[in-house]
Formats: C-alpha cells, sequence, structure tokens
C-alpha cells in the first residue's frame, strides 16, 4: 500500500508528465519526480524486507551498504 508522501510524489510525476507534452521545460521535473517516486519506493521495500528478517551480521550490512555506493555494486 502506497504511503501519503508516495501517493503525491506519484500525483506530482503524473501531473508533471502530461504537462510534459506541451511543455518541453517540464521532462526535467519528470526526470527529477521519477527518480523521487523510485527511492521513495525502493525505501518502503527495503524497511518491508528488514522488518521481516532476521538480524544482519555487521558483514552482511557492509555488503548491502556496499551496493548503494556509486563505486560498488553495479555499475553506476
Amino acid at each position: 500500500m502506497l504511503d501519503q508522501q508516495r501517493r503525491i510524489v506519484r500525483s506530482r510525476l503524473a501531473n508533471a508528465t502530461a504537462r510534459a507534452v506541451r511543455d518541453p521545460q517540464a521532462a526535467a521535473e519528470v526526470e527529477d519526480l521519477r527518480r523521487e517516486y523510485r527511492y521513495l519506493s525502493a525505501e518502503d521495500y527495503i524497511k518491508r524486507v528488514v522488518d521481516e528478517a532476521p538480524p544482519l551480521s555487521p558483514y552482511q550490512r557492509d555488503a548491502l551498504a556496499l551496493l548503494l555506493r556509486p563505486s560498488g555494486g553495479a555499475a553506476a
């Protein structure tokens, strides 16, 4: 279920996307809102996984944190 903040960003994204058809300058706003929505979605997913999983070891936490850094994990 979408929380309040994600619903707001999703609504703003829909509006900006519709405006971008007529206003090319709105394209940058669309990209920013997509990035924010993806972030909020990932944050929600990670919170749910962490809440359901047994505690991680320090090594496991470090390995997962490395994936979020630009130089770690998949190429940025």
